[in-house]
């Protein structure tokens, strides 16, 4: 097919407008969060050996954030998941961050919790190379949320720890509601599902939501 001069500027002014569309409105591209790890340093080395580092696998969205070549196993009461991913860099804390179903694969209560928040929730044991831990605290299914840059909270008048809604559109359309925003300088605009989440409204990697005020 050959495009006329006509065709292409017609087809240029079109790309244009749909960008300035989405610019002008508070979209934001989803991120499918798959079941992770997060380790402080002493369980990474209890698991791994003594004075062990992580290896980056691959970059995440987010800066200095990275998906780890290490895995570990996580073992419930009624069952266990393999090759579950490190990521990195090391945290203060160990946190274990599953979907709903995957609780019900391994027996264990996890809550929504915001990323942190751990305090109260189950624990949970877990199998690397060099040893075993039992953690007491940690398992969670996280909160969704979005992270947004400064200055898009800014134009879009979003505040740290607001809760709102995000349209999703496609054949199963969804609104999520209790979507919290957390601003940061240090962050890229994402928003995290977890799969369970994403699978619901049909939805992958880079697609758009459109936030709401609720």
């Amino acid at each position: 097919m050959i495009l006329t001069e006509q065709l292409q500027e017609q087809i240029i002014r079109e790309v244009v407008r749909r960008v300035q569309t989405i610019e002008e409105q508070p979209y934001v591209p989803i991120g499918v969060s798959n079941r992770h790890i997060h380790l402080k340093q002493e369980d990474l080395e209890i698991l791994f050996g003594a004075g062990y580092q992580l290896t980056k696998w691959k970059d995440l969205k987010q800066p200095g954030q990275f998906a780890a070549k290490e895995t570990v196993t996580i073992v419930g009461n009624k069952g266990e998941l393999e090759h579950v991913r490190i990521l990195g860099p090391v945290r203060n804390i160990t946190q274990v961050e599953i979907s709903r179903t995957d609780s019900f694969k391994l027996g264990v209560r996890a809550p929504v919790k915001e990323s942190g928040k751990i305090a109260g929730t189950p624990g949970i044991l877990l199998k690397g190379p060099c040893g075993e831990l039992e953690v007491t605290e940690g398992v969670i299914v996280a909160f969704r949320h979005i992270h947004v840059p400064p200055h898009f909270a800014e134009k879009f008048q979003l505040k740290d720890k607001e809760l709102v809604e995000v349209e999703l559109g496609g054949e199963r359309k969804t609104i999520f509601k209790n979507v919290l925003i957390r601003v940061s300088e240090k962050y890229v605009l994402e928003m995290h599902l977890d799969t369970d989440e994403a699978n619901a409204a049909g939805v992958g990697n880079g697609d758009l939501g459109l936030i709401r005020k609720g």
